[in-house]
């Protein structure tokens, strides 16, 4: 009919706003709204509630695992870190690394490693969460977690002038380190200088380690004595130690002097080491007031950062002692 017809469409050039009829109101109440949000982003859910509390306890928007990349151990953007895996939780435990949370699988499989992680943390007082398989993956970033974690909190560095202290006990001896990147090369350091009468470790802020939960594995304990201060510049923290009175020698095999020869000993000293591949950065080797060798066969190329720090740090405390 030709009324009809012409009544359709004029509420077709109307649009979504058309009043006229019924038809319109229909069309509105069946447009959809955009897609569901998901459960985490839903105010009144339980896993908003939950995400919320771990962004809470682990002191950023993330939560602890916002950053990305797979492994046992993981910074985030508040610089804590998680370390999963059930071999990797319970060597942290063993080594006394610092946990703020220990978070376990809802319904996890029991076996010896989980009944010991549970008996550490428990001798330890610490904090216990059972989590969802599916938060798990979350905090670790889907890493192979086996159902449980740690969160591991920032490490509390101390400041380059901090170690600058005219009542430290002996003559004062701190190492600075220059591009070194192996968190176990790191631990090394400190347990040796925890070893030989060293009084703290300087590592700067960028291209390079930080005190990681495996750092302090291996430093099997020093790193609960030692200071690791961070620098925001090597270069010019090592020029303040000069100003304070201390010699800065540098480690290289094409050095001025050769370790045994070392005639600066008994002066208050500064250690720097330089990564493996590069040696010391140019203005740090400007910066130290001799380089020093280790006398090595020429079957040897050389030693890593840890070895070769142990083995001056060895050599400097033995002339003081005579």
């Amino acid at each position: 009919m030709p009324g009809n017809s012409q009544r359709r469409g004029a509420v077709r050039k109307s649009g979504k706003g058309a009043t006229v009829g019924s038809g319109g109101q229909r069309r509105r109440g069946l447009e959809g709204k955009g897609p569901t949000p998901k459960a985490a982003d839903r105010e009144y859910h339980p896993a908003h509630k939950r995400a919320r509390a771990v962004a809470k306890r682990s002191g950023g928007p993330g939560g602890p695992g916002a950053a990305g990349g797979r492994g046992t151990a993981r910074r985030t953007k508040a610089s804590s870190e998680m370390v999963y895996g059930r071999n990797s939780v319970v060597e942290a435990l063993r080594a006394d690394v610092p946990v703020a949370t220990m978070y376990i699988a809802t319904r996890i499989d029991t076996d010896d490693r989980v009944r010991e992680a549970l008996k550490l943390a428990t001798e330890r007082g610490l904090a216990i969460l059972e989590t969802p398989r599916g938060e798990l993956d979350r905090l670790t970033d889907g890493g192979v977690h086996q159902g449980m974690a740690l969160q591991v909190p920032p490490y509390d560095y101390a400041h380059p002038n901090d170690l600058i202290d005219p009542e430290m006990p002996g003559i004062p001896l701190v190492v600075a380190l220059d591009g070194i990147t192996d968190p176990r090369n790191l631990g090394a350091i400190v347990r040796s200088v925890a070893a030989f009468g060293g009084h703290g470790v300087v590592v700067p802020e960028r291209r390079s380690v930080g005190m990681t939960a495996s750092a302090w594995k291996t430093s099997a304990g020093a790193a609960a004595r030692i200071p690791v201060a961070r620098a925001s510049n090597l270069t010019r923290a090592l020029e303040e130690f000069k100003k304070a009175g201390f010699f800065i020698l540098g480690l290289d095999m094409d050095g001025d002097v050769e370790l045994p020869d070392l005639a600066l000993a008994s002066e208050p000293l500064v250690i720097v080491t330089g990564s493996e591949g590069k040696g010391l950065s140019r203005l740090v080797r400007e910066t130290c007031d001799q380089i020093v060798s280790i006398p090595m066969s020429s079957a040897v190329e050389s030693l890593n950062a840890g070895l070769a720090t142990g083995v001056t740090l060895y050599e400097i405390a033995r002339q003081r002692r005579g």
